[in-house]
């Protein structure tokens, strides 16, 4: 069965930088699309960002400048760089796959599949 195993939270001062993994399992990661959502508390889960297979990126506008999204197929392994954290940045952080992948106007979309990994916490306080 497909397995989402996310690791890199913690805590972090404002402005500081965290680098979140997600190993897959149980799957042919190079034919699925990976993404990464976040749950703050109190609030809806949302998308972050997306990549697909062939390194293909959907991008949340209000992250994209200090976030990015990478992929190492050979390790099954995505990523989420995250740089100038701000403490509204705090939230559980979780990988997710299995979703569709469509485009539109120029854009790549990712919408939410079945599989999600346990998540990891990542708190911005000074």
């Amino acid at each position: 069965q497909v397995q989402l195993v996310e690791s890199g939270g913690g805590l972090v001062q404002p402005g500081g930088s965290l680098r979140l993994s997600c190993v897959a399992s149980g799957l042919t990661f190079e034919n699925y699309a990976m993404a990464w959502y976040r749950q703050a508390p109190g609030k809806q889960r949302e998308k972050v960002a997306a990549i697909t297979g062939e390194g293909n990126i959907d991008d949340e506008d209000s992250v994209k400048d200090r976030f990015s999204i990478s992929r190492d197929n050979a390790k099954n392994t995505v990523y989420l760089q995250m740089n100038s954290l701000k403490p509204e940045d705090t939230a559980v952080y979780y990988c997710n796959t299995g979703g569709h992948v469509g485009y539109y106007e120029g854009e790549y979309i990712y919408t939410v599949g079945d599989y999600w990994g346990q998540g990891t916490q990542v708190t911005v306080s000074a």
